[in-house]
C-alpha cells in the first residue's frame, strides 16, 4: 500500500490531525479488505460493529434427559411480561429438538427441556423440529419452526436439506405447542432462490400484513449453495405466506438465519444475520454480521458490518451461530452460539449499546 503510506506521512509533516485520521482510517478498512478475502471471492465486511461478548449462559450436557448432551445452538429469544424466554435447538439421543430455557435477567435460566417431538417418519418434520420464531397475535402464539425428513447417522443426527418451515401454536409463550399440520407456510420451490432451503426466521408486524425474514438457498448447477435471506409475507398467521420474487440481500452474501432491531432513536431497521465463512476446512458459520436500512422491505447489500467473530468472541474455536436480540435496559443482548463444529456447541451472550447506530 505504498500510496497510503506516502499520504499518511504527507499528513504528518503537515501537521493536520483531520488528515490524518481519514488516512489512518482508509488504510484500516483496506487492510482489513486484503485480510478477508474468501477463496472463492465471495463478499467480506470490512466495517465493524464491534459487540462486547460476556462468554457462555447455556452450555450443553445441562438440560433434562440428555436432550441437549451433544449441543446447544441457534438461541431465539423474546421478552413477555418481564420474563425472558429461550428457545435452542438441543442435540440429544433422539435427534435435534427446540428446547426451552427460562430466566429473569439473561444470566441465570431454567432450563425445562424439549417443547417440540420429532414427527413420524416421512412427515416433514421426522428428521428435525428445531430453530422455533414465535409471534404474538394478541390472542394465541405463533410458532414457525424448522423442520426435515432426514438427517445424518446417529448420534449426530444433523439435518439435511430441504429444510421445510412449519406452524404450531400455543395460548402461552411457555407452550404447550399445538402442531398444526393443516397449515402450509410456505415450501421450497425448484427453480428458485429458495429451491433447497425456505427455513423460518423473525416475523415482524407492519401495518395490517407481517412480514417473515425467512432464511432461502439453491443450489447452483455447480452444486455451490447459495444461501440469503428474503421475506414472505401473510395477514393470516394461520393460514399461508406469499414469497418475495426477489431476495432481501444477494445470495452471493452467503448469510442466513436473521433477526431484526428497530433503533426508534434513527428509525433504522437492524438485520443482525449469520454469515458463512470459507476455508481450507470447506464453509462453516464464521461470524455475525449486521446490515442496516431505514426501510424495511430494501436494503443496500454495502452497508454491513461485522459485530461478531473470533476476534472479539476469544471462546469460540472456530464456528459462531445464529443471531438473535432482544432490549435489555440501555443495551442490546445479542445472542448466538458457537464451537468447533456442528455439534457440542454452546449459546453465548454479547451486548450493544443503544441507540444503536450504523458504522461509519
Amino acid at each position: 500500500m505504498p500510496a497510503i503510506a506516502s499520504g499518511f506521512q504527507e499528513a504528518l509533516h503537515c501537521g493536520t490531525l483531520g488528515s490524518v485520521r481519514k488516512l489512518v482510517t482508509r488504510r484500516d478498512i483496506l487492510w482489513n479488505a486484503l485480510l478477508a478475502q474468501y477463496p472463492d471471492g465471495r463478499p467480506a465486511a470490512v466495517l465493524r460493529l464491534d459487540a462486547v461478548d460476556s462468554g457462555p449462559v447455556i452450555r450443553h450436557g445441562q438440560a433434562p434427559d440428555r436432550c441437549d448432551y451433544l449441543g446447544a445452538r441457534e438461541a431465539i429469544c423474546f421478552r413477555f411480561k418481564g420474563t425472558y424466554y429461550l428457545h435452542y435447538d438441543g442435540a440429544g439421543p433422539a435427534g435435534w429438538r427446540a428446547c426451552l430455557a427460562v430466566s429473569r435477567d439473561l444470566r441465570h435460566w431454567d432450563l425445562k427441556g424439549p417443547v417440540l417431538d420429532l414427527g413420524e417418519a416421512g412427515q416433514d418434520d421426522a428428521g428435525t423440529a428445531s430453530s422455533p420464531w414465535t409471534v404474538f397475535d394478541g390472542k394465541w402464539w405463533h410458532m414457525f419452526y424448522v423442520g426435515s425428513r432426514t438427517t445424518s447417522p446417529a448420534p449426530n443426527r444433523i439435518p439435511a436439506v430441504p429444510y421445510f418451515t412449519l406452524a404450531a401454536r400455543s395460548l402461552h409463550p411457555q407452550g404447550p405447542w399445538i402442531k398444526q399440520r393443516d397449515v402450509v407456510p410456505f415450501r421450497t420451490k425448484a427453480g428458485t432462490y429458495y429451491a433447497d432451503t425456505a427455513s423460518p426466521g423473525q416475523i415482524v408486524r407492519l401495518g395490517d400484513e407481517y412480514l417473515m425474514f425467512f432464511s432461502a438457498a439453491a443450489f447452483t448447477d455447480a452444486r455451490k449453495l447459495l444461501r440469503t435471506v428474503s421475506i414472505a409475507r401473510t395477514k393470516n398467521l394461520d393460514g399461508s405466506w406469499e414469497i418475495d420474487p426477489q431476495p432481501a440481500l444477494p445470495p452471493e452474501q452467503q448469510i442466513e438465519n436473521s433477526a431484526l432491531y428497530f433503533e426508534r432513536s434513527n428509525r433504522t431497521w437492524f438485520l443482525f444475520t449469520n454469515h458463512i465463512g470459507l476455508d481450507a476446512e470447506g464453509e462453516y458459520t464464521e461470524s455475525i454480521w449486521v446490515y442496516w436500512s431505514r426501510d424495511l422491505n430494501r436494503r443496500n447489500p454495502e452497508q454491513r458490518a461485522v459485530v461478531l467473530d473470533q476476534a472479539n468472541c476469544a471462546w469460540a474455536k472456530r464456528s459462531i451461530g445464529m443471531p438473535s436480540v432482544v432490549p435489555a435496559g440501555r443495551k442490546l443482548a445479542l445472542f448466538y452460539d458457537a464451537g468447533r463444529g456442528n455439534m457440542g456447541r454452546d449459546v453465548g451472550l454479547a451486548w450493544l449499546e443503544l441507540p444503536l447506530k450504523a458504522p461509519r
